[in-house]
């Protein structure tokens, strides 16, 4: 049975009113779940819904952590999620220079190869040197993950590489795009599915 991550509240604070939540997993054929799905524009693997949760009845043993801790518990498990995403970001990125670069050595007009035109190697420069910033940040905030540095460290940094990762990540794919010119769009190539 699949299971989702729900944060729920279990208590009140006595004080502020606010309330307490917890996390739980809570498998999907659990009796008073509804699923919705969500129509997307896009085609994808990945399917959105809405959940509707009505009476849903969930036993204790399907707590996560500790009791009225739930959000913190969350917000712990994004730091690693931020990095891998980060790290996937400098992946896509990588992969897109190394095909603009082949292409700009391999193809050639008036017989120069294109990459020697400083139009095109300038920018396929840049792009570098920003995916190679973010990727010292992704390994920044991998560090201060894996050293249980100050909470706030780590957060700050893993937002950081995230950020970087994906703003040089879609540049450096823009920019292999462009650099294929017409053919950056082809199926063949492989940049833009």
């Amino acid at each position: 049975s699949q299971a989702v991550l729900v944060v729920t509240r279990t208590s009140t604070d006595e004080q502020t009113g606010r309330g307490r939540l917890s996390l739980f997993a809570v498998d999907l054929d659990t009796p008073g779940i509804d699923m919705t799905p969500i129509p997307v524009e896009i085609v994808a693997p990945e399917k959105q819904f809405t959940l509707f949760f009505n009476n849903v009845q969930v036993p204790a043993d399907r707590l996560i952590g500790t009791e009225d801790d739930g959000l913190r518990q969350v917000f712990v498990g994004l730091n690693p999620e931020r990095i891998m995403t980060a790290s996937i970001a400098t992946g896509v990125g990588r992969y897109a220079l190394e095909k603009a670069s082949r292409y700009a050595r391999d193809r050639s007009v008036w017989g120069t190869p294109i990459g020697r035109h400083q139009g095109l190697s300038h920018p396929l420069a840049k792009a570098k040197i920003d995916l190679e910033l973010a990727r010292l940040m992704c390994q920044k905030a991998a560090w201060a993950c894996d050293a249980d540095a100050d909470a706030h460290i780590a957060g700050e940094t893993a937002n950081m590489a995230k950020y970087a990762a994906a703003e040089a990540a879609l540049a450096a794919l823009d920019q292999a795009i462009q650099v294929h010119g017409g053919n950056g769009m082809s199926s063949e190539f492989g940049l833009a599915d």
